[in-house]
């Protein structure tokens, strides 16, 4: 294209629909791996610094991802105010982990991801985002099949986070966004918990799947909110589900969450304050008005199915 400097020989190809896609230029490979599983890279990009790449779909970049990841954690914890125990579903960069233990109240965090190399490689290239959560004591790591520790295990969470990879059919985890999952989610939720889900990008052409999920929630919880952030690798704003039997409150005072952080954790944090929580718990109308329109519910029978893999070409 005219004008541009293309400085990179190498390239991530993400495609986001069959006609959009995202190239990400990368200056090294550290870590390549066909597991049982997927297939994952973890690279260092021109921009964004280093990331991790499953099926060739971007997972997060130590760039950007907190404008993920936050989100991701944070709306759950504020909206229980005191948790004690958390459970993930996936998470393998260990940056999930990092966020739920800025929470002081917090004395245990299960995490659940069924590929192991992946993990190791992410422990061994991606500190800056795990910043060595894995040795704390209050960690517990299970190399598990989510579905499998939520079948047996008879243990409460207050906070239980879906932090899975999207669903593409050919991948470990399009079971886990189905009507059967959350059910199983809701089982093991302690009273007064709060549910995240990481459910899909929200621009207009992709909306289908993060409405249809929404109202998947809405068939097992009594309260479900759709809220957004907008991660730049991920060339979408991306949304999350927000779940519980409880009223969850999309009108908080800003001042007041301040001082609840404040008390409640040790800080740190670059995006997620009370201004920015009120902000983003209202749910525009174009999103509001997909999940009016689009009321499919996914089941085992009828999963969702994301679209695509990405490539990486010299």
């Amino acid at each position: 294209m005219a004008g541009s400097e293309l400085k990179a020989d190498l390239w991530v190809k993400e495609y986001i629909t069959p006609w959009d896609v995202y190239e990400h230029g990368i200056t090294k490979i550290l870590a390549y791996k066909k597991t049982a599983f997927q297939e994952m890279y973890i690279v260092e990009t021109g921009v964004y610094g280093k990331a991790l790449v499953l099926d060739g779909k971007w997972q997060s970049c130590t760039g950007d991802e907190f404008l993920y990841h936050e989100p991701l954690v944070h709306p759950a914890m504020i909206s229980h105010q005191s948790p004690k125990k958390a459970l993930i579903l996936g998470g393998g960069e260990g940056a999930t982990v990092r966020e739920v233990l800025r929470w002081k109240t917090i004395e245990q965090v299960t995490m659940v991801d069924i590929d192991g190399e992946v993990v190791e490689a992410c422990r061994e290239h991606l500190r800056e985002m795990h910043e060595n959560v894995f040795d704390d004591p209050r960690v517990e790591l299970k190399i598990a099949n989510a579905l499998e520790v939520l079948d047996t295990t008879e243990q409460k969470w207050d906070i239980i986070i879906s932090d899975l990879s999207d669903p593409i059919e050919s991948g470990p985890s399009f079971q886990l966004f189905t009507k059967e999952y959350f059910e199983k989610v809701q089982r093991v939720l302690a009273p007064k918990g709060f549910f995240v889900v990481q459910a899909g990008p929200v621009s207009p052409g992709e909306i289908k799947l993060h409405a249809r999920l929404i109202n998947t929630l809405k068939t097992v919880f009594a309260n479900v909110v759709s809220y957004a952030s907008h991660v730049p690798t991920y060339a979408s704003p991306w949304g999350f589900g927000l779940a519980s039997q409880e009223t969850i409150d999309t009108l908080p005072d800003p001042q007041a969450i301040d001082r609840l952080l404040e008390e409640k954790t040790n800080g740190g944090f670059k995006l997620m304050d009370g201004t920015t929580l009120l902000g983003m718990l209202q749910t525009p109308a174009h999103i509001r008005r997909a999940i009016a329109e689009h009321t499919q519910v996914y089941t085992l029978k009828e999963p969702p199915k994301f679209f695509g893999k990405g490539t990486v070409n010299s």
